[in-house]
């Protein structure tokens, strides 16, 4: 599902639409039209790896005009959009936490949730929030678990704090984290890397300001790590 579409399901109650959302984006197939970035692609047939070759236009989008990165220089910058109340991010992330601890040292990884409507923002202030913290290892899983497992909604501020607070965390600095400008600039900046992205579902990858990836062009998640991969590689020689 398209991002312009995300609207129409703006009256139900986020959980439920949130599942919809979500197995509705994972759906697209690749008969949907291609994003406009991809009209531009100008880089090469395709990047091959040992184990696996990459065409652009089908497996990955090349991004014009780049988008920012945070990453400093000698370092490749990998990106995950999410959105906790998401079924398949919250099913990827095991997969991509596993991926993680094979990283080379010049992959700069973060994570980006995403707000594709205005009542997504507090789930972005959230992360950012634990961000600040220290506490995504701690926290970010239980997030997920809070949400597809014990089935509660945290759509909210009030349940938001309310959850944190019974995780040990102290509510104050929490709430002192989660309203102040650091973690506001940061949730706004996260939207407009979505957008520099044309992130239209979620979970997706992004590469060194360049390059997207998700699902539906890998034709899996396990397989757009495998993607991400050969770009970074690519980044890395010079490509």
């Amino acid at each position: 599902m398209k991002r312009r579409d995300f609207s129409l399901l703006a009256g139900g109650s986020t959980v439920a639409a949130g599942t919809l959302l979500c197995a509705s984006a994972w759906a697209q197939t690749k008969t949907k039209a291609k994003p406009e970035a991809a009209k531009a692609e100008t880089t090469p047939e395709g990047v091959k790896s040992e184990s696996l070759k990459i065409v652009a236009g089908t497996d990955y989008v090349q991004l014009d005009p780049p988008a920012p990165v945070e990453a400093p220089v000698g370092k490749v910058e990998v990106l995950e959009f999410f959105w906790y109340n998401c079924p398949h991010c919250n099913a990827f992330e095991p997969l991509l936490a596993s991926w993680l601890k094979t990283l080379p040292k010049d992959i700069a990884f973060r994570r980006v949730p995403i707000a594709f409507r205005e009542d997504f923002v507090p789930q972005q202030r959230l992360y950012f929030a634990l961000e600040a913290m220290g506490l995504v290892e701690k926290l970010h899983a239980k997030v997920f678990a809070a949400i597809h497992v014990e089935k509660l909604d945290l759509s909210k501020v009030a349940a938001i704090t309310d959850w944190v607070a019974k995780q040990g965390v102290d509510k104050t600095k929490f709430n002192e984290q989660y309203n102040s400008f650091s973690v506001a600039t940061k949730a706004s900046k996260a939207t407009q890397l979505q957008n520099a992205y044309k992130v239209e579902g979620v979970p997706a990858l992004g590469v060194a300001g360049r390059f997207y990836t998700d699902g539906t062009f890998a034709k899996g998640m396990e397989r757009a790590l495998k993607v991400v991969e050969s770009l970074a590689a690519a980044v890395r020689s010079g490509k």
